[in-house]
């Protein structure tokens, strides 16, 4: 029988995160918002130490691996053996819903090693694993950043322009280029010891064959804070250009396998779709926090009017507005199931390559429609700033286009339900 009681440490977990995204987060959502990259310092504070903690818990099975405790046998970037699901993931997903419930330009700044973490565990060794993860075990609070997007390079990787050239005479990686759209670029490279995976070609001829992914630390010299973005939504959120002009970084910085060749493995490009693997449920979690947010408020805006929801009526009964709700409680719902699913694959230990690309645009379509039509059903007011409503609506909107597109997740989707390969469907 299939289960959905959410485990009690969870549980005592998400009650001290709702009391930080009522009281230390939805309360300055507006002013932050107003303020464009103002730091939200109460919540980084309050969330460094438990975010600490939930690092130092998935480190655990990597430590046991790297002093030999606990290897599968296979080879040195294998993962080691899970006894049981791994509700570490789960736990992380669900906080991301929590704050983005709270305000999810501000979730962003959680410091955290996010998408540079996810890039980590997804292409890098035990070794590199452990080695970059645990500087988010100590000292003071800092992030996780991943570049992959250039101005010429979106969804179509193979055009990756930033180059990684090996200096045999220092045994260094020199990387030139720029990368734009970096969530926490400026806070992991500039603002905080911490890291940011970037990924470039050693070979522009060679396409994904030649792609690689490189953790580049905090105050690396030749490293510019090319641009800081304005923003439609998230604006608490910092997103930057980067520009490399000669930054130098150690040879045992290039994730994974250390071959300087392109065309003896893809293995650095299945690592970037790893990461979009493990990510895209977490942006995911991060549509339905919105989402749900604007629901209730709507909800209870309308209970205010008498209009409170009868569902043991048919639906040709209902008024107008009240159908309207119960559509955006079921594409809410519809959307957080595929989100669990996805992540239930990973607490596993299980492929999720289409359940990800599936949640990742089912949230991303909800939240802009839940939204939008909450702003709709309030009328006047829901369209001012006297409310947050419309603060959410312009929130949502980024879920249906960073970590691949809504078509790019479409392709993917129709791809592997077809059983057709990119050249047949594009």
């Amino acid at each position: 029988m299939i289960s959905f009681e959410i485990p009690p440490f969870i549980q005592n977990q998400l009650q001290m995160i709702r009391m930080v995204a009522e009281q230390a987060m939805r309360p300055y959502s507006r002013e932050l918002d107003e303020n464009e990259h103002e730091r939200p310092q109460a919540f980084v504070q309050m969330t460094w130490p438990f975010t600490q903690q939930m690092v130092k818990s998935s480190l655990k099975p990597l430590m046991a691996q790297a002093n030999g405790n606990g290897s599968n046998g296979s080879n040195g970037s294998a993962k080691p053996k899970r006894e049981g699901p791994d509700f570490n993931m789960l736990s992380f997903i669900m906080m991301i819903e929590q704050l983005s419930w709270g305000d999810a330009g501000q979730y962003l700044c959680l410091p955290h090693p996010m998408l540079g973490g996810a890039a980590v565990d997804s292409a890098g060794t035990p070794e590199q694993r452990v080695r970059f993860l645990k500087k988010f075990t100590e000292g003071d609070p800092k992030w996780g950043a991943m570049a992959i997007t250039e101005p010429g390079a979106g969804s179509d990787n193979s055009a990756m322009r930033t180059t990684a050239v090996l200096d045999s005479d220092t045994n260094e990686w020199v990387l030139n280029g720029e990368k734009v759209f970096i969530t926490n670029g400026a806070l992991a490279l500039k603002e905080s010891d911490g890291l940011c995976v970037v990924w470039a070609t050693v070979d522009p001829s060679a396409g994904r064959a030649g792609i690689k992914s490189f953790v580049v630390e905090g105050n690396t010299p030749g490293v510019t804070i090319a641009k800081q973005e304005h923003k439609l939504g998230i604006r608490a959120s910092d997103t930057v250009a980067l520009h490399f002009d000669n930054a130098r970084i150690p040879y045992e910085n290039m994730l994974g396998e250390h071959s300087p060749q392109p065309t003896e493995s893809r293995k650095g490009f299945q690592g970037a779709m790893k990461t979009f693997d493990a990510s895209r449920p977490a942006v995911a979690a991060s549509a339905i926090g919105i989402a749900r947010a604007a629901l209730e408020f709507t909800k209870d805006k309308l209970a205010e009017e008498d209009i409170v929801i009868d569902y043991t009526k048919s639906l040709h009964e209902l008024t107008a507005v009240e159908r309207d709700v119960i559509e955006m409680e079921a594409r809410y719902k519809g959307a957080w199931l595929l989100t669990l699913r996805a992540t239930a694959h990973m607490a596993h230990g299980e492929s999720n390559r289409l359940e990800a690309s599936m949640c990742k645009y089912r949230a991303g379509d909800a939240v802009t429609w839940i939204t939008q039509k909450s702003v709709e059903l309030l009328g006047p007011k829901g369209y001012t700033r006297e409310w947050l409503v419309e603060k959410w609506m312009r929130d949502a909107k980024i879920n249906d286009i960073y970590e691949g597109t809504k078509q790019i997740n479409q392709l993917i989707v129709a791809r592997s339900i077809l059983g057709y390969s990119r050249r047949e469907l594009k």
